[in-house]
């Protein structure tokens, strides 16, 4: 299972991205699609996650501002970010945990992107 992620870059304060992961491989299902980023001399943290049966969970620090979103056919999932802080710049990881791939019946957890730039200027 591979995850591509795209959609990083540059903006000033208050300004929006998108951030896109498709995953690909022999996948049956996956439980859970999101994001987690990783700030310069920080702990790689939760930003957002979706399950398979549409829960969602938000960093205190995104809710009201990020949306996550996942389209289930494509195993595709994306961030929408708007009202970006400075604080918001970190490296951005595509996740996906408890997947089932096919011809296997254990599911399969910790697989990652390859990470994605955001930066946000005041």
């Amino acid at each position: 299972v591979q995850l591509q992620a795209s959609g990083g870059g540059s903006v000033h304060t208050g300004g929006s991205l998108r951030l896109s992961c498709v995953a690909s491989g022999k996948i049956f299902s996956i439980d859970r699609m999101g994001w987690y980023r990783q700030a310069p001399g920080k702990a790689r943290e939760l930003v957002a996650v979706k399950t398979i049966s549409g829960t969602t969970e938000y960093a205190d620090s995104v809710k009201g501002r990020f949306t996550i979103s996942r389209y289930m056919s494509n195993y595709t999932v994306y961030l929408q970010m708007n009202s970006l802080k400075p604080e918001d710049t970190a490296v951005y990881y595509c996740n996906a945990d408890k997947v089932y791939v096919r011809d296997s019946d254990h599911p399969q957890y910790g697989f990652w992107g390859q990470g994605t730039q955001v930066t946000v200027s005041s």
